[in-house]
């Protein structure tokens, strides 16, 4: 009963580009909408964040994926690397932004996140291929990886309404 009653008061740990910022790679936001958004946002539930830039990334990047055939889990464990579609290795940047965001989501009692989807950072349920062409495969950014590992749970946008069952 206690986890229950601590989720209930959890605040949530949100992409700072689903709250309308301009960090994403290609300088622009994804800004998610909706009651619940609003209602928790009136509720100061909401603890915004970008990995990547707190991590001292520039807006706008060079997009970066998971190398191939790799996962974030194996990014975290030192044996892949995110690398840009010229080839640099940013991995110590997307390391760093996970570990920024786990300290964040502890210091400031978030025991969820609703994070996009797709980026190497902050993918819950997809990322792109590694390969730079737009496909993309089943799996997290290293964030997500990260928090999961640590008993945060991690939702998309798509699963907004799973994310308010969980806090209800």
């Amino acid at each position: 009963m206690a986890g229950l009653t601590l989720l209930r008061m959890s605040r949530i740990l949100v992409s700072a580009c689903l709250l309308g910022a301009p960090v994403r790679y290609d300088g622009r936001a994804k800004t998610l909408s909706g009651s619940l958004i609003e209602n928790w946002r009136a509720t100061d539930r909401l603890v915004s964040l970008c990995p990547e830039v707190s991590a001292g990334l520039a807006t706008p990047r060079r997009p970066a994926e998971i190398e191939p055939g790799a996962s974030a889990a194996e990014v975290l464990d030192g044996t892949a690397r995110v690398l840009t579609d010229t080839g640099e290795d940013v991995t110590a940047y997307f390391v760093r932004g996970a570990q920024i965001a786990l300290d964040t989501a502890k210091a400031r009692d978030c025991h969820v996140a609703l994070l996009t989807d797709a980026s190497p950072s902050c993918g819950s349920r997809w990322v792109y291929s590694g390969h730079h062409d737009g496909s993309r495969q089943t799996g997290r950014g290293v964030v997500s990886e990260l928090l999961e590992r640590n008993g945060i749970r991690v939702f998309s946008p798509r699963d907004i309404a799973a994310l308010a069952s969980a806090l209800a």
